[in-house]
């Protein structure tokens, strides 16, 4: 912490400096001839160009300098000359430190190397770095520094950069996919006066000049079906939805969804589309349909294959697999006993004898599935906002997506009968009656066409395209304390 404080007070001196030389060291705009990729793509000798960035490297030879400019989309050299620019200009140069900002104007050239360069003759100080950037550009290596710092983490570490390069184009991409197809992306309310479309612990506001307590959403399902009831049969979001609830690998209390209704389509057609979806975003934005995760050393460490067709399993049937063909016609006790003693999952006390089943569906088949599998028809106690399978009411026509060990996205055949709704939404609410949206279930009464509806985890799939290991590690600025 001394040597950096040293550090800091040196940078503030050669700050004084250059302004008692008349040096502006925060600098107005400055018109480049491009990003540093696109300069290098113009390069040609003799011919002038203007570059902008941050020194990454400086070697001072006394009369010249030999300077790295470097952004986010690559690196150039720059050559200074005190026979170009002049000794006082050269003497500037000494002033300056890594993390500096500049700006340069200069004839282009090759070095005897080969090394495309630009020879400076004109020199702009755009911002005077304060503080050093971490160490000698390796990357912050504390990870909690590299979500609480995020800038330091996109400046020194390529992969970080990367990743979030795939994510930006991963949003873009999908919305172009949307709009090809003829949905229409809506904006529906994050402030609502109740919280539906999942069962998840909101976050609570209060509005003082209406007088309102309000709720940040959890999903934003129940707006997009009212569009449904008015006419717009294709519609897309892309949400920023916000839970209470616990922090993890795989969930953050900030995130985004993208969620997607269809009029007459079902929740099979819906598969398609995110089948469809999915590869196509592995194809442009990977490359490929094998997905390699690697670590930090480089090394792969898993591939998921998203080659089509992706199996389609019913619920039942997987648990059978893992857990006994007769689970289905044990009693609750027996269910809860053998999930325990024989399977070895944790079975709370206060749990459902359907969440006893919940659990072990994720822990023995959800955690360990790789490779793309839709588990459909559940039962209806998990997913109260699904339409009911005909030939069994038990079950509920839906899909739920696995990836690498997560849902990816959950799909549905959309129930829209009103009655049967309230009583789904009333069992949900229990004795909690006051979060019944009476608002939507009003719309659904007007008539709402069959639908198929999903929603998409964004953040869950730059995890799965990028092979990142946390989504705070695709979310640029993940919740965190406070330092104190």
């Amino acid at each position: 912490m001394d040597d950096e404080n040293e550090l800091i007070a040196l940078r503030r001196k050669k700050l004084d400096a250059l302004r008692a030389k008349g040096i502006e060291p925060f600098g107005s705009a400055f018109e480049p001839s491009g990003s540093i990729a696109e300069v290098r793509e113009k390069f040609k000798e003799g011919e002038t160009l203007r570059a902008a960035g941050r020194i990454t490297a400086h070697r001072d030879m006394g009369k010249s300098h030999f300077i790295d400019l470097r952004d986010a989309t690559g690196r150039i050299q720059i050559y200074v000359h005190v026979k170009e620019v002049g000794p006082e200009l050269v003497d500037l140069f000494g002033l300056l430190d890594m993390g500096d900002l500049i700006g340069v104007e200069g004839t282009c050239f090759l070095t005897k190397s080969g090394e495309p360069t630009l020879k400076v003759h004109a020199f702009r100080l755009l911002a005077k770095a304060l503080r050093p950037l971490p160490e000698k550009w390796h990357g912050l290596q504390d990870i909690e520094a590299r979500y609480r710092q995020r800038y330091l983490d996109l400046l020194t570490n390529e992969r970080s950069r990367v990743i979030f390069e795939k994510r930006i184009a991963i949003v873009r991409e999908t919305r172009r996919f949307f709009e090809d197809r003829g949905f229409l992306e809506v904006e529906t309310p994050i402030l609502q006066t109740l919280a539906g479309g999942a069962a998840a612990e909101p976050f609570s506001t209060h509005h003082k000049a209406l007088g309102l307590d309000l709720y940040l959403r959890i999903a934003p399902e129940l707006y997009l079906k009212r569009l449904l009831v008015g006419g717009f049969n294709k519609v897309f979001e892309v949400s920023r939805n916000f839970r209470n609830e616990g922090i993890s690998r795989k969930h953050n209390p900030e995130f985004t969804m993208l969620e997607a209704y269809w009029a007459y389509a079902d929740f099979e057609k819906m598969a398609n589309l995110v089948e469809d979806l999915i590869c196509h975003l592995a194809e442009v934005i990977c490359g490929s349909l094998q997905i390699e995760h690697r670590d930090g050393d480089g090394k792969i460490t898993r591939v998921i294959n998203l080659k089509r067709p992706w199996r389609r399993a019913r619920y039942h049937d997987l648990v059978r697999e893992v857990a006994g063909k007769d689970w289905f016609e044990l009693q609750s006790e027996q269910r809860r006993e053998r999930a325990t003693r024989h399977l070895k999952v944790e079975i709370l006390p206060q749990l459902a004898d359907f969440e006893v089943t919940q659990h072990v569906f994720e822990k023995l088949i959800e955690e360990e599935t790789i490779d793309p599998v839709f588990v459909t028809h559940c039962p209806k106690e998990l997913v109260p906002l699904a339409r009911q399978n005909s030939d069994d009411s038990s079950l509920v026509d839906v899909f739920e997506l696995i990836i690498n060990g997560v849902e990816i996205a959950p799909g549905y055949s959309e129930l829209n009968d009103p009655l049967l709704q309230r009583q789904r939404l009333l069992e949900q609410a229990g004795e909690e009656t006051q979060k019944i949206d009476e608002e939507f279930l009003l719309a659904l009464e007007h008539g709402m066409p069959p639908a198929g509806g999903f929603g998409l985890g964004i953040d869950r799939l730059t995890m799965l395209l990028t092979g990142a290991e946390s989504i705070r590690d695709v979310i640029l600025f993940p919740l965190l304390r406070p330092k104190k």
